[in-house]
């Protein structure tokens, strides 16, 4: 029947309207601001910065590859690599963003940034209401507005971050079993050197200068 699909949509449209005097899941809007919506757990906006410990300066998993600001496609991310190394969130001596921005007015959310990580230190927030009446400096994060705890990670995304703490543990794991297994063969190659060092020499049996055997 010719118009059938336009029919049954304004019916279906009749019924919630009528229903959403009645019924407040047949509203399709909320009164925001004061109303919100929870966000969807993929939802995302623009990056934020991983931090593991309570200070967020020595917690950042950041060690400024580089590799977000160079495969970024609209070149939004500013990051200036240490000179010196310091210890990271598990002790590891790593190098570490002096200077690390985004210009969020430029970010698309495209969260190639986010897949190319290699260290899980960079993911995309949820929130939205960024508005500002500064263009520039209102809109370009620095490092310290970009870090956000490990903690609010779960909060945003529980699913994934349950799934990137689980493979960051596994990593340590093998990291520390390989470890101790390197440290256990030195000592045992060092114990067989000073082992061998303090063996006596074995005599031998001097032959008679000419003689015959």
């Amino acid at each position: 029947m010719l118009g059938e699909g336009i029919l049954k949509g304004m019916a279906e449209t009749a019924k919630n309207f009528a229903g959403s005097f009645v019924s407040k899941e047949r509203l399709t809007t909320v009164e925001y601001p004061e109303e919100r919506i929870a966000p969807a757990e993929n939802a995302r906006v623009f990056p934020f910065l991983v931090y593991d410990t309570e200070n967020w300066e020595a917690g950042l998993r950041c060690v400024a590859c580089q590799i977000c600001e160079k495969e970024c496609p609209p070149k939004c991310i500013y990051i200036d690599k240490s000179k010196d190394k310091k210890p990271d969130y598990v002790g590891k001596q790593q190098f570490y963003p002096t200077r690390f921005d985004i210009d969020i007015s430029v970010c698309m959310s495209c969260q190639i940034c986010v897949e190319v990580c290699p260290f899980e230190a960079i993911k995309m927030d949820t929130q939205f209401e960024l508005a500002t009446d500064d263009r520039f400096g209102g809109l370009l994060l620095d490092r310290e507005q970009l870090a956000k705890s490990n903690e609010y990670y779960h909060e945003i995304h529980p699913t994934e971050a349950s799934e990137v703490d689980a493979r960051l543990a596994e990593e340590k794991a093998k990291a520390d079993a390989k470890a101790k297994a390197a440290q256990a063969t030195a000592a045992k190659a060092a114990a067989d050197a000073a082992t061998k060092t303090a063996a006596p020499a074995s005599p031998t049996q001097a032959k008679p200068e000419g003689g015959q055997d």
